[in-house]
């Protein structure tokens, strides 16, 4: 086996991804980038979790969208779903990992070779940013399509009933959107000449960590809920809380252009934390009569268990119902 312009056995630190399917098959290299993905979404997610919910302070909550914190309960469920969306969405990444090593694409490691049009740090640097809008701009029109058609609707309305979300939301979705979101890093390696670690990272940083912040369900003093370009996780909360069926809004991801263009975005009076403050609704008095739940069940295996065994129960009556 090799990688596409990288002579066999030639291992370098930014390889790493590459060689995870050497020594193993398709299902090997699933494995080994679900555990990977889940310890870093356990981290990414988990940090922030920890920091804003479990730890909770009136300077942090000042600046929470919606001033109630969700149930112990809900954020089990939320943890549920998105393990189950992490192993549809490791499922494209590891084919185009396991097809490139079998010679299939035009995927890369390193540099790629000398002779090559695409050889260098230039062209990685230029297709990041390339693949950054274009795909920032497939993920808009794939989460529209959840809202506007029947089919993508009953995929994803499932991921709404996170209405008030916390850091774990973030791929809590069915196995079918994660695969169609996960889609273009299986669609860019086999058929344009791309560094397949710049795509992945690419994909941890804007569509992942990124996500985690839009799913916070807390806003930025340093960057404004009024953006005029960059999607902000007040944009995003407005999108779980008020976006249904056939009322697509805020469905973009980074970039608020296409949203824009649509005409998707949400027109009446804002009630993000910044005018909550200005019309006097974020006091420490509020504050104090806020419910803060314990969340301390999360750390009981018999909680998640209980968790389990409900999710297991929803999923049979789905069946049964269709």
């Amino acid at each position: 086996r090799r990688v596409y312009g990288i002579p066999p056995g030639f291992q370098t630190a930014t390889m790493v991804l590459c060689e995870l399917s050497v020594w193993g098959n398709f299902l090997t290299t699933w494995a080994a980038l679900s555990v990977i993905g889940f310890v870093l979404i356990m981290t990414m997610s988990g940090a922030a979790f920890v920091h804003y919910y479990a730890r909770p302070s009136y300077e942090t909550w000042r600046w929470k969208s919606n001033p109630k914190y969700p149930k112990a309960a809900m954020v089990r469920s939320e943890v549920i779903d998105m393990l189950k969306g992490m192993a549809s969405a490791t499922l494209c990444p590891s084919l185009a990992l396991h097809l490139t090593q079998s010679g299939y694409g035009r995927a890369y490691c390193g540099l790629g070779p000398e002779e090559a049009w695409y050889h260098g740090y230039g062209f990685i640097v230029a297709s990041f940013f390339g693949w950054w809008i274009l795909v920032d701009c497939f993920e808009w029109f794939y989460h529209r399509l959840g809202h506007k058609t029947e089919i993508g609707w009953n995929n994803h309305r499932s991921h709404h009933r996170y209405y008030n979300p916390s850091p774990f939301a973030v791929i809590a979705d069915e196995y079918i959107d994660q695969l169609m979101r996960a889609l273009p890093m299986l669609v860019i390696p086999l058929t344009v000449p791309v560094n397949i670690d710049m795509l992945f990272v690419m994909f941890a940083a804007f569509f992942y960590l990124y996500g985690v912040a839009l799913h916070l369900g807390f806003e930025f003093e340093a960057l404004s809920s009024h953006h005029p370009w960059i999607n902000t996780p007040f944009d995003h909360y407005l999108h779980h809380a008020i976006s249904i069926k056939n009322r697509p809004l805020h469905t973009g991801f980074f970039f608020k252009i296409w949203d824009q263009l649509a005409d998707s975005v949400f027109k009446g009076d804002c009630f993000c934390a910044t005018c909550s403050q200005k019309k006097g609704e974020r006091t420490r008095e509020a504050y104090e009569k806020v419910e803060k739940p314990d969340y301390s069940p999360l750390l009981s295996p018999r909680f998640w268990l209980a968790g389990l065994s409900e999710a297991y129960k929803q999923g049979d009556d789905q069946i049964k119902n269709k």
